[in-house]
């Protein structure tokens, strides 16, 4: 899966594909170096970041959404948490909904219902403005699980079809380095409890940072190294800014595979 925030405060790109010819060109070129999927953001996750309002969203990430539709068959993912701009992203040409509020929002499940296509929910402790203000569990692992329950449950009662559920435990969205590696380490198990696909976006995160004092443009390598270890151990998307390098790293763990086999 293939990143494209057109939003001026990304935490990696920095507004680098506000501009809407960059954008597709972008795009474009991950699809060109085997992304699968592409996950276009109008509002930045990273910590403290401020909320964008709606029409502004849609403004950054339709009109990219409608021509992409039109250049490329590769799907395209919407990362929102609004309600409106799933229905309207939807509309345009996407057919994935990746949402970092694991459709908590009023009128979300609503929504995703009437999409009716596949959604991403994710595990975030707190709201991106507070959740990396001492995030605290007692064990992580099944606190994610047991939200992972409740939201599958919420989804399934109103009337989404479990085929269509993703399920992605949210790295960096309120924890700590130590969380995150606690969470690396159990993947295989969400995915033994789940039996549905795992996504996982590992791409330059701060964990990086934190673990070896790199800046986000010298993360290429440990970033590549997250990958590998999350699809050896079951995850199935993997949400990447680097999306050649990535690509080519993830095949050859698969050449091996099948020649091994």
């Amino acid at each position: 899966m293939g990143v494209l925030n057109v939003t001026p405060d990304s935490f990696s790109e920095n507004g680098k594909y506000q501009n809407h010819d960059d954008a597709i060109a972008h795009a474009l070129r991950m699809v060109d170096e085997g992304a699968d999927i592409l996950d276009i953001g109008g509002e930045s996750s990273r910590p403290y970041a401020s909320p964008v309002l709606l029409e502004e969203e849609c403004q950054r990430v339709i009109p990219v959404i409608q021509a992409l539709s039109k250049l490329t068959s590769v799907p395209i993912s919407i990362d929102t948490y609004k309600p409106e701009v799933m229905c309207r992203a939807v509309e345009a040409g996407v057919s994935i909904i990746n949402d970092i509020k694991a459709l908590r929002e009023p009128g979300a499940l609503e929504a995703a219902r009437q999409c009716n296509v596949p959604v991403v929910l994710m595990h975030m402790k707190g709201e991106p403005q507070t959740m990396q203000n001492h995030p605290e569990y007692e064990n992580i692992f099944e606190e994610v699980n047991l939200f992972f329950k409740e939201r599958i449950e919420q989804c399934l009662q109103a009337g989404i079809k479990y085929e269509n559920l993703i399920l992605d435990p949210g790295f960096g969205f309120g924890k700590t380095m130590a969380h995150n590696f606690q969470l690396l380490k159990q993947l295989s198990n969400f995915k033994k409890t789940w039996k549905m696909p795992l996504l996982v976006g590992l791409s330059r995160k701060s964990l990086i940072k934190k673990a070896l004092g790199l800046e986000v443009h010298d993360s290429l390598y440990p970033s590549i190294a997250l990958a590998i270890y999350a699809v050896l151990q079951g995850v199935n998307i993997i949400r990447a800014h680097d999306v050649l390098a990535t690509r080519q790293a993830l095949d050859m763990i698969e050449a091996l595979e099948v020649n091994v086999a």
